[in-house]
Formats: structure tokens, C-alpha cells, sequence
């Protein structure tokens, strides 16, 4: 198939129609004989410019004409057609409207449904080959050539994404899906959600020790407060786990491109930390002090599995190496050790408890550093400020809890961890900045446990050195994460249920596993000057003599 140009008006403008020609005789031959006419001679010099046109990449054309563009050819419509604008319409599922006002088709849903592949989608549309290349594969502009469930690289969602949880589009990328369609609800469900069981969970451990502790035994707490703030994140983890599993069920898809995202993978830890939360706070009304071991072998199981995987990944160096996919988030990954630790200590085994812990300790000093000096190498750090860094403080101050857990005292160590913690938050209460102009996001949720975990080391802190110092701020830490959580339980169920935003098209599962049109690639020059620069003199006219003498051979030859 070829392409000719059939007027031009401008010098900018091109018009094309896409029709089949008989394949040419090579122009080698044509070379070869010694007479030629005239009407050969003016075939072959049109023919040689129509090549050079088609050779090189023309900018406006990749960029104006629409992928339906294309099929409405193959498919004989005649209709006038216009040049559409790039990065305005997603791809749609192949969906994208006619300029002139034809009828618009809805978005293909099916290619992120379980087990579905864009083969199985393109299936729908007229299969045409010619010279063996399959039209419906490739669109007009480059072509998707690739399928849906085929693994993101983590480099392509740094490079098409933005903002702190990576979840904004970038205006000049093109997505799957259309941007201006209403998504079905399993697809805008993200795995985010459980944030929300994780703040919910965390404060019914944090009532639980108000109620108990000896540090605020003053207050005269209730322990209804825990038993019914245990049973409401206890309602929330149900329906998000049932939703969500409806989601893995229907739209597996999805949930692979959720699990290649560099700050989503973080939050498959999130559903058993929960579970771990609630086993911990458990109202003494339901539960004795003491679980049975079987609960903390079902919810280790998947964080143990995950441990492997993430930091398998971590260590072998690839393109999901930490320095490439670090974040504020990565803390979860680490969080879900120290819990895993305090619950082993509450059914009765400290070993395996002092095992996950160092474990959790040692994978807390690599992710500090490196998100502490921020390696150049780095691209997940957002430049934006946002509560996201409020995850800094969760691990040091889960460690302090988990170590006076095991060994049944708040020691030295503890407190190092717990101080380290107490740092963090200062720095970043001090910093209120970091707080403002930013969308409210299911997200925010999980960056509430981190204060609520901090509350609850300084209340085991005041137990051990008691004062009116260490006790009104475990008074203050713990007023200050109630009421944010609060706060973000009410702004939920106004967009939930008033305004209906919680959920908007989740655009960052659908972006393209390559760029559509041209990318920019590094120029080889910087590295071959670097590499030059770095050569020694002698090697340096070793290599001009190389290059000298096989001009000179290759002049002698001619």
C-alpha cells in the first residue's frame, strides 16, 4: 500500500488518499539497461521524490490525522476529512469521533476486562492485509502494535503521568480510554481505596490505647469509642475488599496495570495491613488479649510473598530497581513488617516477630536514603509538595512500637526510632505549605495512618517516662490525627454521595505502553563527546591515526 499526494495548497498543508497500487519493478533493474524513454525517465524521477516524501516524517500529518481517520478509508467511507488535534480525544478503544459530526461510538471497555487482549478487541474492526502487514494493528500516526496486557515499564508511567501519586495525564500523551466518556465503576475504583480502611483501622488502635493506657488513664475514656470505630473501618474493609475483588474478577486487567504502577504496587500491601490493624485493635468485648496464631499466619502470608517480590526486584537491579521507583509510598512496603512484628508479639510469637523486624529496619534504611538524598537517577520524587511526605513518619514510628512490643519495654532503641519519627513530624508540621492547593483524592487517606501511628508512640513514650510534657503531647499528637481523619471522613462522603467526584476516570491505568508519534530521544553526541573527553591522549591520536589511515585505504581503493 502506498501513499500519494494528490494536491497540496500549502507549504504546511498536505491532503493524501490512501488507495492500492500494483507493486513497481525494483529500480536496480531499470538502472541497468542503456536506452531508456521518456515516459520511464519521468516515472522514475517521480517515483524517486514520492519516495523521499514518504521516507521522511512528516510532522503534520502524524500529528493531524486521526487513527478513524484511517479505518474510515479502509472502510470506503468518502466523506470530506478533516485534520483533528492531537492529545484533545483519546484513542477511545478505536473510538474516537468523525470531525464532521458523525455519530461518536463509545469506548471499548473489553480491552482491560479479564483475560481480554487488544487482539480480541480489534477482532470487531474490518481485517485488511497487504504485503503481509495487518492495517488493524497500526494506526496512521505510528501505530499500537502492542497489547494491553503486555507490563508497563516503570519509565513510560514517569514519562506520561504527573503529580505526587501519579495519577494526572500529561497533556501531550493519549490514553486508551476516552477522557470524556464516564468509565464504568470497577475501573474507577482504584486500589487507593483501602487508604481509607488504613486510617480508619489505625484510629481504632489509637482509642484503644487511650482507653487502656495508664499515661492517660485520667481521661476517663470509653472503650464504646474503640468498639465502634473498630466495627465502622471494619464495614469499610468489606465493601472495599468485595468491590475490589469484583474489580480483579471483571477487569484483571486493570488490576496488573494498578500492580506495574511504581506508587499503586505499594498498596497491595495496604488490605492486610488493615487486617493486621484490626486484629491489633480488637475491642476486648470481641476478642481475648491473646490471638490465635493462625490469624497472624493468614495475614503475613501475602505481605511475606510481596516482601519477595518488591524488594526481589529492589535488589536485582532492573529497570524497577529502588533508585528508579523509590517514593514517598515505598514506606507502606516497609510498614507492613514492623505490624506484621507487633502482632506476632501479641500472639505469643517473638521470634518470628524480632524476624520481621530486621527485615522491615534494614529495607527502612535503604528507602530513607534513598528518598533522603534523592538520587539524580531518580524520577518518582515529585516536585510538587503534598501530605504524601507525611508517610516519612509511619515507619520510623511503627519500628519504635514493634521493638517495644517484642521485648515488652520501651528502651533505648525504641525511642531512638520514636525520636527519629517525632523529627520527621515536626519538620513537617513547621512546613504548612506542604498541606495546601492540592485536589482532595481517595489518596489522602493513606497519609493519615502515619499521624496516628506517631500518637500512638508517644502515648507508649509517656507510659514509660511519664510527664506533663511526654503526656500532653500524646494528648495533642492524638487530637491532631482524630481530627484530620474527621475531617477526611466527612469531605468523603460529601463527594461520595453529594457532589459524586470521589471516583473520577482513573486515567493512569490507561495510558500506552509506548508514546504515540515521535519521541525525543538523547542525542549521541553528549555521549560520544563525554566518552572523548574521557579518552587519554594517547589512545585519543592512536584512534585519529585508525581513522586517518582507512580514509587514506579507502582513497587508494577508489
Amino acid at each position: 500500500m502506498e501513499m500519494r499526494e494528490t494536491s497540496r495548497r500549502s507549504p504546511a498543508t498536505h491532503f493524501v488518499d490512501i488507495h492500492e497500487v500494483p507493486e513497481v519493478e525494483d529500480e536496480e533493474h531499470e538502472e541497468d539497461k542503456p536506452t531508456r524513454t521518456a515516459e520511464k525517465q519521468e516515472k522514475r524521477f517521480n517515483k524517486a521524490i514520492k519516495a523521499r516524501e514518504v521516507k521522511k516524517p512528516n510532522r503534520n500529518f502524524s500529528r493531524q490525522v486521526s487513527l478513524e481517520t484511517g479505518f474510515s478509508v479502509l472502510n470506503g467511507d468518502k466523506r470530506e476529512r478533516k485534520a483533528l488535534p492531537r492529545s484533545g480525544k483519546s484513542f477511545g478503544g478505536f473510538g474516537s469521533a468523525y470531525a464532521t459530526g458523525a455519530e461518536v461510538r463509545k469506548g471499548d471497555f473489553s480491552i482491560f476486562k479479564t483475560k481480554s487482549t487488544l487482539v480480541k478487541q480489534n477482532s470487531k474492526l474490518p481485517l485488511r492485509k497487504e504485503s503481509g502487514v495487518d492495517l488493524q494493528y497500526n494506526d496512521v500516526s505510528g501505530g499500537i502494535d502492542e497489547s494491553v496486557n503486555e507490563s508497563v515499564p516503570a519509565g513510560r508511567y514517569f514519562a506520561a503521568l504527573r503529580g505526587p501519586e501519579l495519577d494526572e495525564v500529561k497533556e501531550s500523551e493519549d490514553i486508551l480510554l476516552p477522557k470524556d466518556e464516564k468509565w464504568p465503576f470497577l475501573l474507577r475504583f482504584p486500589i487507593g481505596c483501602f487508604g481509607i480502611c488504613l486510617g480508619l483501622s489505625s484510629q481504632a488502635i489509637l482509642w484503644r490505647a487511650l482507653a487502656t493506657s495508664p499515661a492517660t488513664k485520667f481521661l476517663h475514656i470509653t472503650p464504646l469509642i474503640n468498639l465502634a470505630i473498630w466495627l465502622l473501618a471494619l464495614g469499610v474493609l468489606v465493601a472495599v475488599f468485595i468491590t475490589y475483588a469484583l474489580k480483579c474478577a471483571f477487569y484483571f486487567e486493570a488490576v496488573k496495570r494498578e500492580y506495574f504502577h511504581p506508587v499503586r504496587v505499594n498498596f497491595f500491601f495496604a488490605p492486610w495491613v488493615v487486617c493486621m490493624f484490626l486484629a491489633i485493635g480488637v475491642p476486648s468485648s470481641i476478642a481475648p488479649n491473646t490471638l490465635h496464631p493462625a490469624v497472624w499466619c493468614t495475614f503475613m502470608a501475602p505481605i511475606v510473598f510481596l516482601d519477595l517480590k518488591i524488594y526481589g526486584q529492589w535488589l536485582s537491579g532492573g529497570k524497577r530497581r529502588l533508585c528508579k521507583v523509590a517514593n514517598p509510598s515505598s514506606h507502606l512496603s516497609v510498614v507492613g513488617n514492623f505490624v506484621g512484628a507487633i502482632l506476632a508479639a501479641k500472639v505469643g510469637w517473638s521470634e518470628a516477630g524480632k524476624f520481621l523486624w530486621a527485615i522491615g529496619f534494614a529495607h527502612y534504611l535503604v528507602v530513607f536514603v534513598t528518598l533522603y538524598q534523592r538520587l539524580p537517577t531518580s524520577e518518582a520524587l515529585p516536585k510538587e509538595l503534598h501530605p504524601v511526605y507525611s508517610m516519612f513518619i509511619a515507619t520510623p514510628a511503627a519500628a519504635s512500637i514493634a521493638w517495644g512490643a517484642i521485648y515488652d519495654e520501651f528502651d533505648g532503641l525504641s525511642r531512638t526510632c520514636y525520636f527519629i519519627a517525632l523529627f520527621l513530624y515536626c519538620s513537617l508540621i513547621v512546613r504548612i505549605n506542604f498541606f495546601r492547593g492540592f485536589r482532595f483524592s481517595v489518596a489522602w487517606w493513606s497519609y493519615t495512618f502515619p499521624m496516628t501511628t506517631a500518637s500512638i508512640a508517644t502515648i507508649k513514650y509517656a507510659e514509660q517516662v511519664p510527664s506533663v510534657v511526654s503526656k500532653g503531647l500524646a494528648l495533642t499528637l492524638s487530637f491532631m490525627s482524630s481530627t484530620i481523619v474527621s475531617i477526611l471522613l466527612v469531605s468523603t462522603l460529601l463527594h461520595a454521595f453529594v457532589w459524586k467526584t470521589l471516583f473520577p476516570n482513573d486515567l493512569a491505568i490507561a495510558i500506552t505502553k509506548r508514546r504515540q508519534g515521535k519521541e525525543k530521544k538523547p542525542l549521541k553526541k553528549v555521549y560520544d563527546i563525554r566518552r572523548w573527553t574521557k579518552q587519554s591522549p594517547l589512545s585519543f591520536v592512536s584512534n585519529i591515526g585508525k581513522h586517518n589511515s582507512a580514509e587514506h585505504n579507502s582513497t587508494d581503493k577508489g
